[in-house]
């Protein structure tokens, strides 16, 4: 049975006017039909669906490697006399190749390869060594399970009752499990930060002999989160003391075995990052799970926090920036690539020239961006202010003035609509430098979320999702700050199991402190031994 409303009318007019309305709302519907496919069948990143010729190298900042080009001759190096980059592009940076210098600290295995013959061919002489060729090469050891034996010998008195004397076993991850801190370790980093499902990594450990179910791997994955969820809100607390703050979400299946499937939780993302302007905060990430994504619960998380919060425009952000909030105001700074996506659809959709045009003047925006990025935070604002100001000014004219050249009901005003209505939040990066034009730190934080949901597809329940969100957020801020994830963990679960960080030291287990304090250790000079 059709839908459509049955024409009753000739009058011209009314003709006229219901089939402009039908036009728009084709319009609208072919929209979003064509964003629906872009999102399922497009491309997964602004960059690589660069809609602008000029805009093909523009920096968003959602990705954190370059564009790719076709390498230059001569290990990059370029050819005299070839042109320079073309004017507004970006230039692409060298790459980051190693040419043969293998780090020191890696260990080295000698392998010297002797002639067969060491007699002289002509005369028969014995010969003698006048110099050496050296070649160095990457080698690898796979994983290698092993056994870890312990043996605690017991000394007893021949000539008294005295009760035997044992050195006292020390303190295990696992009471009476088989497994060593540096298993569970290895199996911990695997799932969590190189996304390795734990039934594969059960097939991996069988390809060496030892059949393990996959319950048991969980079992130590649940008792090593244990271990660490003191340090775990320690690092959200932490968080929450910073001024600046970006807060995001994205959706965390967990299996429902009454219901037999599985229903959607969320994994609600804290961050901050002050390296764009070189500001004292180290990179860091905490993943807060919940069973829904309702206003109430990111206000219980940010109960203790004041400041400048970063978001998208999701409504459940605008109940924190009420008036006479407690500990404190939170101000909402928005995000200018949200506002900037919703322009690209429309383009992408119906070729408007009115969204083009707003597209190319974020671009040059961002280019400034990209040109201040890494200077302190009031060279940030300066440039801001006198390059960037301006622009934004115009912008808003311009939408101001297309907003009453198109339909209400296009979605390219709803487009112009959004920006304008969320115009405070989105300048607010305007009055100060240490705030970023977009909420893409956050975002890229919560792409190891994504890649682990695709590889394990659910958390088995929401016990399975906490534990997910304390062990992802520890070792994704350990790779944000350049650390090897499994060499922190098994410090930090050795120092802590042993007893030797207590829990008010905590503090020196986070990753950045933890960095900073072996950095320190490797610059000191030797420790002199006393004189005997």
């Amino acid at each position: 049975m059709s839908s459509l409303t049955p024409i009753t009318t000739r009058d011209p007019d009314v003709l006229i006017s219901m089939i402009h309305e039908r036009d728009l709302e084709i319009e609208r519907l072919y929209t979003m039909l064509k964003t629906v496919q872009d999102i399922v069948f497009g491309a997964r990143s602004e960059r690589a669906a660069a809609i602008l010729e000029a805009q093909g190298d523009l920096d968003l900042g959602d990705l954190a490697t370059d564009v790719t080009r076709p390498p230059s001759p001569a290990n990059d190096e370029d050819p005299a006399g070839a042109p320079g980059p073309a004017p507004g592009r970006k230039v692409r940076k060298k790459a980051k190749r190693n040419i043969g210098f293998l780090p020191k600290y890696l260990p080295r295995i000698i392998e010297i390869i002797e002639p067969t013959i060491k007699e002289c061919p002509c005369c028969a002489g014995k010969l003698h060594k006048i110099g050496e060729s050296v070649a160095e090469a990457m080698d690898v050891i796979p994983a290698i399970l092993r056994v870890l034996r312990t043996i605690r010998p017991a000394y007893g008195c021949r000539t008294c009752q005295d009760a035997p004397i044992q050195a006292p076993a020390r303190p295990r991850l696992l009471d009476g499990g088989m497994a060593t801190t540096a298993m569970v370790a290895h199996v911990v980093v695997s799932k969590f930060a190189w996304h390795l499902p734990l039934y594969r990594q059960t097939q991996i450990i069988a390809g060496q002999g030892v059949q393990l179910d996959r319950s048991t791997l969980a079992r130590w994955v649940r008792r090593a989160a244990w271990w660490l969820r003191p340090l775990y809100d320690l690092q959200l607390a932490s968080l929450h003391r910073h001024p600046r703050l970006f807060c995001d979400e994205t959706r965390m299946p967990v299996l429902d075995p009454g219901l037999k499937r599985t229903r959607i939780g969320q994994f609600w993302t804290h961050a901050v990052d002050d390296r764009p302007w070189k500001g004292p905060a180290a990179p860091a990430v905490v993943y807060v799970f919940s069973k829904s994504r309702g206003h109430k619960e990111i206000k219980s998380q940010l109960e203790d926090f004041q400041g400048i919060l970063q978001v998208d425009a999701y409504s459940g952000y605008s109940a924190l920036a009420r008036d006479g909030r407690r500990p404190g105001p939170i101000k909402l700074a928005f995000c200018l690539a949200h506002a900037r996506r919703k322009f690209t659809d429309v383009y992408k959709a119906a070729k408007s020239p009115i969204a083009r045009d707003v597209i190319e003047r974020l671009a040059k925006i961002y280019a400034i961006e990209a040109e201040i990025r890494g200077t302190s935070a009031g060279e940030r604002l300066a440039a801001r202010r006198e390059r960037t100001a301006p622009l934004m000014a115009a912008l808003k004219r311009r939408l101001e003035g297309a907003l009453a050249e198109v339909s209400a009901k296009s979605p390219l005003a709803g487009a112009i609509r959004y920006s304008l209505g969320h115009w405070a939040g989105l300048t607010l990066f305007l009055d100060d430098g240490r705030i970023e034009v977009d909420n893409n730190t956050v975002e890229r934080s919560m792409r190891p979320i994504a890649l682990g949901r695709k590889n394990s597809l659910f958390a088995g329940n929401d016990g399975g999702a906490e534990t997910w969100a304390i062990l992802a957020s520890l070792l994704n801020t350990a790779k944000l700050n350049e650390i090897d994830p499994f060499t922190w963990l098994h410090d930090v679960l050795e120092k802590i199991v042993s007893g030797e960080v207590k829990t008010h030291q905590l503090d020196q287990l986070l990753a950045w402190n933890w960095k900073a304090a072996r950095e320190v250790a490797a610059t000191a000079p030797p420790v002199q031994e006393a004189a005997a």
